[in-house]
């Protein structure tokens, strides 16, 4: 299982960070130790002083696949869930000025907590999902399927164009404006529409 994310796919959170918008969908990976489950805690690693939340709808690969056209694409996911994807961001800004990959400040273990998953049937349409995060009881983040600049179906199209889609794998599909740092004693929630869907401390 393989956990392929998209970046800079809300143009809001781009503009936030001083990215530019793509043309084309952003990606990177993420190993299977990133992810946690069961809404167990996260443990704040000894080598970054900015860990930072990005909350993210995430869809699962039901299906094996390659050169996927778009118009196919709808047939090799069956459900949605939400996740983080914590990023170390004192590190990610060293390796952006270097000119350096980002996989220490990306796929470090437990980087990816992610809940249960929902049939695809639940949703009457998947380019309007609605979801939010709180931290500490205070809305964090905020955002929509719909605002997506990549939609589900052309990350698919693009992503197994480079690499074969297996069942299992999870594609994280990018972070609304509103990311922010985590502590120590944090407690973050996330919902899809009002159901709280994951629930994660920081220790």
């Amino acid at each position: 299982m393989k956990i392929i994310c998209i970046g800079r796919n809300y143009t809001e959170h781009a503009k936030e960070l001083n990215n530019p918008v793509p043309e084309r969908p952003v990606w990177f990976l993420k190993p299977e130790t990133a992810v946690i489950t069961k809404n167990r805690p996260f443990y704040y690693p000894e080598f970054s002083q900015d860990i930072h939340f990005e909350t993210e709808l995430v869809f699962r690969v039901s299906k094996v696949g390659k050169y996927i056209e778009e118009q196919f694409a709808s047939s090799y996911y069956d459900a949605i869930g939400i996740g983080y994807d914590f990023t170390a961001r004192d590190l990610q800004s060293e390796f952006k000025v270097k000119g350096l990959p980002w996989e220490p400040a990306k796929a470090f273990d437990g980087s990816a907590p992610i809940s249960e998953f929902l049939p695809i049937s639940q949703f009457a349409e998947l380019n309007d999902i609605p979801f939010r995060m709180f931290k500490n009881g205070t809305q964090m983040q905020y955002g929509n399927s719909g605002d997506m600049l990549f939609s589900i179906n052309r990350i698919i199209a693009y992503v197994s164009q480079f690499l074969t889609l297996k069942i299992g794998d999870l594609i994280f599909t990018g972070t609304p404006a509103g990311v922010g740092p985590i502590e120590i004693g944090d407690k973050l929630e996330a919902y899809i529409g009002d159901q709280l869907m994951l629930s994660t401390e920081i220790k």
